[in-house]
This record gives C-alpha cells, sequence and structure tokens, in this order.
C-alpha cells in the first residue's frame, strides 16, 4: 500500500534513529487519531514525564501494512487506533505483544479491553440515531433493526460499508442477533437508503439538515464536533437534528473504543506501558471527555457537559472484542447485501 511521502520520510527518520533511541526517554507511536485529537494527549505526558512522543499519523491500514513491511526493525512503540477492528486484526497479524500492567487492568473494565492484554480500551463512543427535529418525532424511533422497515424507505443516510465504525456496528448485531439477522437488516437498510452511501459521520448528519433524509446513523462525537464547532454552517445544520439513544429497551446503543497496544517490535516497551498507563489515567480522560466529546472508558470520569446534556444512556455490554472477531463476517455480510 503507497504512503504519502512524508509518511516515508518520518517512517525512515524513526528507523535510522532507532539504535540511538534505545536509551532515550521516548516512545514512538503510530497513529490513526487526527493530530488535534490526541496531541493534547501526548503533549501533557511528555510535561508530566519528560518522555518525548515521536507521532507518525496516517490511516489504521496503512500503519498496518508499514509495521508489516518494517518486520522487527519496526520503530513503532504503540499502535493507536480508532476502533477495536484495527487492533484485532494488528493482534492477529502478530504485529502487538502482551501486557502485564496492573494500573491499565484497573483503569480500564474488562470488556474493553483484550483478554490477554493485547490492546486496551482508551475512550469510548457511541453509535446512535440522529434524526431532523422537523420531519421525525422521538417516539418514531426505538431501535437498530427498525430502521429496516420498509416505513423508512428512502429517508435514511449512512455512511459506505467500507467504515470501520459501520463494519463493528454489523459486528455487534451478528454478536447479539446472529449473522441471519444482521444480513437481513443491512439488506433492510439499503432497501431504505435515501441515496448512496457517500462522506463521513458529519455529512450523514448535515444531510439530515438539508432536507436529504430523515435519519442517520453515526458517532455521537461528531456531533458534539458539529454543535462547538467555529463554523457557522456546521452548527446550524447539527441544530437541525436530533440525537436518540437507540435498543434502551434491549441490547443498549452501540459502544465501540479507540485505543492502543503495545507493537511486537517495541524498543522503548517501558515507555510506551507509561504512556498507555497515563492514557487511561483519569486527567487523560477528563481530556478525552472534555477535549473530544467521547466517553472515558475509566469509572467515576464525567463526560463532558454537553455530553451529559444529552441524558444517561444504556450501553450494549458484549465484550468489545467480539467486534473485532466478527468483522470479517461483516464485511462479508455487507458485501451480500450490496452495502457499498
Amino acid at each position: 500500500m503507497r504512503l504519502p511521502s512524508r509518511l516515508f520520510g518520518l517512517a525512515a527518520a524513526l528507523t535510522v534513529a532507532a539504535p540511538a533511541l534505545v536509551q532515550a526517554a521516548e516512545v514512538n507511536v503510530y497513529s490513526a487519531r487526527k493530530d488535534h485529537l490526541i496531541k493534547p494527549l501526548l503533549d501533557q505526558f511528555t510535561k508530566e514525564s519528560g518522555i518525548k512522543v515521536n507521532l507518525l499519523s496516517a490511516g489504521e491500514d496503512q500503519l498496518i501494512e508499514r509495521m508489516k513491511a518494517e518486520g522487527p526493525s519496526s520503530p513503532a512503540d504503540i499502535l493507536l487506533t480508532t476502533d477495536v477492528a484495527r487492533l484485532h486484526k494488528a493482534r492477529v497479524d502478530g504485529l502487538l505483544q502482551p501486557v502485564a500492567s496492573t494500573a491499565l487492568t484497573k483503569a480500564v473494565p474488562s470488556r474493553f479491553r483484550d483478554p490477554q492484554g493485547y490492546w486496551f480500551g482508551l475512550s469510548a463512543r457511541a453509535r446512535v440515531l440522529f434524526y431532523a427535529k422537523d420531519r421525525v418525532k422521538p417516539a418514531d424511533l426505538s431501535t437498530y433493526e427498525d430502521l429496516a422497515d420498509p416505513k423508512w424507505k428512502g429517508r435514511i443516510c449512512v455512511r459506505s460499508s467500507s467504515s470501520v465504525y459501520n463494519q463493528s456496528l454489523l459486528a455487534g448485531m451478528i454478536a447479539v442477533d446472529g449473522a441471519d439477522k444482521a444480513e437481513a437488516w443491512a439488506k433492510g437498510i439499503v432497501a431504505n437508503m435515501a441515496r448512496k452511501p457517500q462522506g463521513g459521520d458529519r455529512d450523514q448528519i448535515a444531510a439530515i439538515a438539508a432536507g436529504q433524509c430523515d435519519v442517520a446513523i453515526a458517532n455521537t462525537y461528531y456531533f458534539a464536533g458539529m454543535l462547538t464547532s467555529d463554523k457557522a454552517d456546521e452548527k446550524a445544520a447539527a441544530d437541525k437534528v436530533g440525537l436518540f439513544w437507540p435498543n434502551q429497551q434491549g441490547r443498549g446503543a452501540h459502544v465501540n473504543i479507540s485505543g492502543a497496544g503495545i507493537t511486537a517490535s517495541a524498543k522503548h516497551k517501558v515507555e510506551a506501558v507509561k504512556l498507555l498507563e497515563f492514557l487511561a489515567s483519569p486527567a487523560a480522560q477528563k481530556i478525552y471527555a472534555e477535549t473530544n466529546h467521547e466517553f472515558p472508558v475509566a469509572d467515576g470520569i464525567q463526560p463532558s457537559a454537553l455530553v451529559a446534556g444529552w441524558g444517561s444512556f444504556k450501553p450494549e455490554t458484549i465484550p468489545v472484542a467480539m467486534l473485532g472477531e466478527n468483522n470479517p463476517v461483516a464485511v462479508k455480510l455487507f458485501d451480500r447485501a450490496g452495502w457499498r
């Protein structure tokens, strides 16, 4: 897979410097998160620990392919992802190593981490329903499954099945309802789409505001980002849209994680573990909540005031590891359903 030249340059620099870095208080992070979302956390870690963080940012699949190509010589110490499915893939591909850390196992609930310690969730995100306030009543909504009903024909916007967020949503359905029902749901959504899948989560919300559809599926922190945006058009669009917590009488709303694991090639394992422990600490969890409007994985940390204003909700409780395990099946079901 071809990477942008700037990534080759940084990766090469890290590789060349690797022997010299072994004794230095540094840690190399391969990150799929947006820089502006993760940098405040990394900067705070450096400020508190004195450990320098070298950050290489790219798409998750790009980073995994890069690590495969680099092999044992990879300078990466930590792989940071936006979804559990890619962490699971990295583990299956032999790119991660298990970590024994009392601080991590105490801070991160068992359902948000790998059973053998190969990766740990660092923030939680809910993928829920959004609706046009002037065209849909909250009482009209109930579950993800209900969106496959013909009454929603021509009214749903959703992004492509190549989105790992959608893949994990379907993987959760497979875990709870089985593959047959999950496939039937995917086919029902395809039949009810208002347009061909396109764009990201913010685009689905904006499409509701523009009258292109009445209901969409998206992650809550994108909605929060639009509501607090300094772009007038984004905020105006979000103001026309309501958030609905689905499946509250059943399995609960779908919840995924962003997370990280220590690479099998880590040259700075001690520093890498310290960084993961910091990211799971109360101080960092508050930054995830207040800056990114994500849900903390650690118990006892409150969400941001904006998120809290949406009210409490019942999340699904299946171990997120199952989302990664079911990802290959989910991809096949999407393909059979014609969800492009």
